[in-house]
């Protein structure tokens, strides 16, 4: 889809020169009428003017329509998992190239700008050395900024802040991030409380289905993100085993509640890893086994196919027109491949070499094996 803003652009470009309508008329050998007629919408220049009138103000043809090429949601997922499979087959530069030719061709559609930059954050590691990945994370930061710029939705505007920081963390500018994000992420901020203001909006005017879907679904996101930030608490007291052992018992919990194994594998496979990786730190090789294995079954589950798609279940029944909505759709923001290849590769921790010659781990290797080999 695209979209066109001439009469803007004509009226902006020509006070931008210090031209009176009738002086541009004079040049382009029609009337002030008709110069007035295309500022205001009531009619359009012969297409044959349109080259002088280009060349007159300095600019494009494509500057001077105000040509913008937008995609829609379905062609942005399309896009998206193209290019994610193209990164598991095609040589990285290739890929990259492509993406970058496609920046170009949609640049002002900031929802696949900010596509981009996650696919790029998914898929960096893949370049052939540090420098590459270097200069990939500083593009990256670069189209983010002109997002911030350049984009009137606020909350395309706040996701590229926040992916910015991402990138920016892989830099080690720690610093900048914690001045990007500390304001935002600020717990005691009364927006944090909109959620709730939201769902009584919707219960006052009598909206009962709103309120039920908007509820759910953050429900499901306060628990996802319950999970990770348990990851990440754990890898913060790693050196703690009591504060550890708590917060995986009550991590557990909650993942049987809500029975993330299945709704939500790649959350729960992450605590069942980082828990692992802490009982091992502590000398416990049979917890740390017990995590593994855990590990290993919930990965299987992820690579079932329909459990590699964002789902619902039947509590969280309102969640998947939820997920057809989102940017990419029910797709992973990873090629299921290159999935395949991290989780293998995390059984190359150097925690998990006190482990390598235990019967057990070589059975629970086996059968991770076994488990992600249709995508190796």
């Amino acid at each position: 889809m695209y979209s066109l803003n001439f009469s803007h652009n004509l009226a902006k470009l020509r006070r931008k020169k210090k031209l009176t309508q009738k002086e541009l008329a004079d040049f382009i050998g029609v009337t002030k009428a008709s110069v007035s007629k295309w500022e205001n919408k009531q009619s359009l220049p012969d297409i044959l003017l349109l080259p002088q009138l280009a060349s007159f103000l300095d600019v494009s043809i494509d500057e001077l329509l105000g040509y913008e090429a937008q995609l829609s949601r379905e062609q942005i997922q399309k896009l998206y998992v193209e290019l994610a499979s193209d990164y598991t087959r095609l040589p990285f530069n290739e890929v990259m190239n492509k993406s970058r030719e496609l920046v170009r061709r949609y640049y002002s559609c900031y929802s696949f700008l900010l596509q981009i930059c996650i696919l790029w954050l998914n898929h960096f590691p893949l370049a052939k050395d540090h420098d590459e990945q270097q200069r990939i994370l500083h593009e990256a930061v670069t189209l983010c900024e002109h997002i911030e710029e350049n984009c009137k939705v606020i909350d395309i505007c706040n996701d590229a802040i926040t992916v910015k920081a991402v990138f920016n963390l892989q830099l080690g500018k720690a610093e900048e991030v914690i001045e990007a994000l500390e304001m935002i992420a600020d717990p005691t901020r009364i927006y944090h409380q909109s959620d709730s203001i939201l769902a009584q909006a919707y219960l006052t005017v009598g909206d009962l289905d709103k309120a039920k879907s908007y509820t759910q679904i953050n429900m499901y996101l306060h628990v996802i993100s319950l999970i990770t930030t348990a990851v990440q608490y754990l890898a913060i007291h790693m050196d703690d085993p009591a504060v550890c052992e708590k917060t995986i018992k009550k991590t557990e919990g909650l993942i049987r509640l809500y029975d993330l194994n299945n709704l939500h594998p790649n959350s729960a496979a992450q605590f069942f890893y980082q828990a692992a990786l802490v009982y091992i730190t502590h000398g416990e090789k049979e917890k740390a086994l017990g995590m593994l294995n855990q590990y290993v079954q919930v990965v299987r589950v992820l690579f079932t196919h329909e459990h590699a798609l964002l789902h619902g279940d039947a509590y969280f029944d309102r969640l998947d027109e939820w997920i057809s909505k989102l940017d990419l759709g029910a797709s992973p923001p990873r090629n299921m491949r290159l999935v395949a290849k991290s989780v293998l590769e995390s059984f190359k921790h150097p925690l998990l070499t006190a482990l390598q010659d235990n019967l057990e781990f070589k059975r629970i290797q086996r059968e991770l094996t076994e488990g992600v080999k249709y995508y190796e």
